[in-house]
């Protein structure tokens, strides 16, 4: 194929047929100050032409790196495929109808938690999470919880993707594709 986000597409369906939790989990890699490299498994939550979207709290670590430095690359394995898709790009942010959609989707306790958690700081304990949880719930007590403004979606737009196939002794298919500047296409065989 000659279209990376089609081939990928085909995969993802494969992957969801084979692996029964989280066939969307993936390494999420970022880069922080003095170019320390920061990888974290997160869950994708769609995809298309434009590109590969998560979502998180924008004060987080991640959240924090990719204001920085807008660049980040993702890596699924299937194991039970013997597959491996990598990509690299830009990050931008999702549209706040995109973010309110998907948050409207979630379960209400992880609505909650998007309110109580500042992700990524210190906890004095595990009641001072629970307390705020508390706090956060009994704020919207029979109303719907809207989306904090600290918590979007973010989109990798991909200008690399490889795909990685198993194969016998250690000799693996690599296949590269590269965007050009009139965002085609190009593919490239790399060696194991």
């Amino acid at each position: 194929m000659e279209d990376p986000i089609q081939r990928f597409a085909e995969l993802f369906r494969q992957a969801g047929q084979a692996i029964p939790v989280n066939p969307n989990a993936m390494v999420l890699s970022t880069v922080g100050t003095g170019g320390r490299p920061s990888s974290r498994v997160v869950l994708l939550k769609a995809f298309d032409e434009r590109g590969f979207s998560f979502y998180c709290n924008l004060k987080s670590r991640k959240g924090q790196e990719l204001e920085a430095n807008p660049q980040a690359a993702l890596c699924f394995h299937w194991e039970p495929l013997e597959k491996q898709v990598r990509v690299e790009g830009r990050v931008e942010r999702v549209s706040d109808e995109e973010a309110d959609e998907y948050f409207a989707t979630r379960p209400r306790e992880s609505q909650v938690g998007a309110w109580a958690s500042q992700q990524s700081e210190r906890l004095s304990s595990r009641q001072e999470l629970e307390a705020r949880v508390a706090e956060v719930a009994a704020r919207y007590a029979g109303v719907p919880v809207p989306r904090p403004p600290h918590w979007s979606g973010l989109r990798v737009v991909p200008d690399r993707m490889e795909f990685w196939t198993s194969r016998p002794g250690r000799l693996h298919e690599r296949d590269l594709y590269l965007r050009t500047g009139g965002g085609a296409w190009t593919r490239e065989l790399l060696s194991p």
